[in-house]
């Protein structure tokens, strides 16, 4: 991997590599400590978003790996505005070894990409979050094995973390449901890439409107906030549309007895997700949080070649 932008970007058997490396990372840390792969490196990140999870498991990732990490706050950049994308790009390019960028606008990383003579990794843009998406894959294959023709369904807003979600389950062979109210569908170029991978993997895609029909015989249930940031001015309206859409424990009962729920975080409770649920038996939200460092060392390791 040059970069890593979009799961879309890989194959299925890439994206499984980096899975089963993330594993492997991952019982070597608990067992006894990850090894100095970073050591010598410096991560540059790139914040236009507030972050908790982003921020520290980048950070310590590469901290247990011997290397180190540079926060760049949106104040000391101005990306696109202070200071042209391609100036930054390359600027940075001198200093450190690899660059994460968490932004706005999904061009904003792809021009850094192309600038960049150093790895960029897609630390999340208003079109996907490929990070997540891997963390999440993780997170489902530590519960049900490789299996493929798992049953995942999205609730809500079909939003960046939504489209990676459906790309790693496409490559991976699973089915995708994305339930969501009128207007807030998936992008359609993101769809249109998941038609073409499910072609090759057997995936099968749904788009409903109903969520206790998207939910029948679901394995993983997913939901995110209502409105994302960027979307402030709009959470009132959003407010009205999407309480049918709330994962509640009436709505888990009509999935598989063994569904897990997941939410990317953070979580406005009892809005998308409630308290009984976060809390509850088929919660998984904080180990699959806790994944994001250990997937995200994997992509490190192969975008450093060192793994």
């Amino acid at each position: 991997m040059k970069h890593f932008l979009a799961i879309s970007d890989l194959s299925s058997s890439e994206v499984q590599d980096l899975l089963d490396l993330a594993v492997r990372l991952k019982k070597e840390y608990f067992e006894k400590g990850n090894p100095p792969l970073f050591k010598g490196k410096v991560l540059g990140m790139i914040f236009q978003k507030p972050s908790l999870r982003t921020r520290v498991s980048f950070d310590m990732a590469m901290r247990h790996c011997g290397g180190d990490a540079l926060y760049l706050s949106p104040n000391e950049i101005g990306l696109g505005k202070r200071e042209s994308i391609a100036d930054v790009a390359r600027v940075l390019s001198g200093y450190v070894q690899a660059l994460m960028a968490r932004v706005f606008e999904h061009e904003h990383v792809l021009e850094l990409a192309k600038w960049s003579n150093i790895p960029v990794v897609n630390g999340l843009s208003d079109y996907n979050h490929p990070c997540q998406g891997m963390a999440d894959a993780l997170t489902i294959q530590e519960k049900f094995g490789k299996k493929k023709g798992l049953n995942v369904t999205f609730v809500g807003d079909g939003n960046n973390v939504a489209v990676s979600l459906m790309h790693v389950s496409a490559k991976l062979g699973w089915n995708f449901t994305l339930a969501s109210p009128e207007g807030y569908d998936l992008n359609p170029k993101a769809v249109e890439i998941a038609k073409n991978i499910a072609k090759e993997t057997g995936s099968k895609l749904n788009f409903l409107r109903d969520p206790n029909q998207a939910v029948k015989g679901a394995q993983v249930i997913y939901t995110d906030t209502w409105t994302s940031m960027g979307q402030e001015e709009e959470t009132a309206k959003r407010e009205k549309v999407f309480p049918p859409y709330q994962v509640n424990a009436k709505l888990v009962n009509e999935a598989d007895k063994d569904a897990i729920v997941m939410h990317c975080l953070p979580a406005h409770r009892n809005h998308e997700l409630t308290d009984d649920v976060a809390d509850g038996p088929h919660s998984v939200i904080f180990p699959q949080a806790h994944n994001r460092l250990h997937a995200q060392k994997a992509i490190l390791a192969r975008l450093f070649g060192v793994a």
